[in-house]
């Protein structure tokens, strides 16, 4: 029974691992993201960092990414920025990666 129970808590452990990755590596990818649209709508400076804050902030709302998404797609309709919902989405996802990445290299 004890190697029942060591392997219920591996599993715990794992499963608390990996959520804990998911909420890094998606508030990492909101930064990025916050980044890559301030730059797009040509914001500058202070802006971009706070732009950046205002994504990430944006992911609050709600469980999932549509609240992430609404927010960009909202801002760049409001300042008249050619991109389509799946160029967005498209660069949410690239990003993702990119902040898995980031994390796993920090964690060495």
């Amino acid at each position: 029974m004890t190697s029942f129970d060591d392997r219920g808590k591996a599993y715990e452990k794992k499963f608390a691992h990996d959520e804990e990755l998911k909420f890094k590596a998606s508030a990492r990818r909101n930064k990025l993201l916050g980044v890559w649209a301030a730059e797009k709508m040509g914001l500058t400076g202070d802006d971009v960092d706070n732009y950046a804050k205002d994504v990430v902030l944006a992911d609050l709302e709600e469980p999932g990414d549509e609240d992430v998404f609404r927010k960009i797609r909202g801002d760049f309709d409001d300042d008249g920025i050619d991109q389509s919902d799946h160029q967005i989405r498209h660069t949410m996802d690239e990003l993702m990666d990119e902040a898995v990445q980031l994390i796993e290299q920090e964690r060495g």
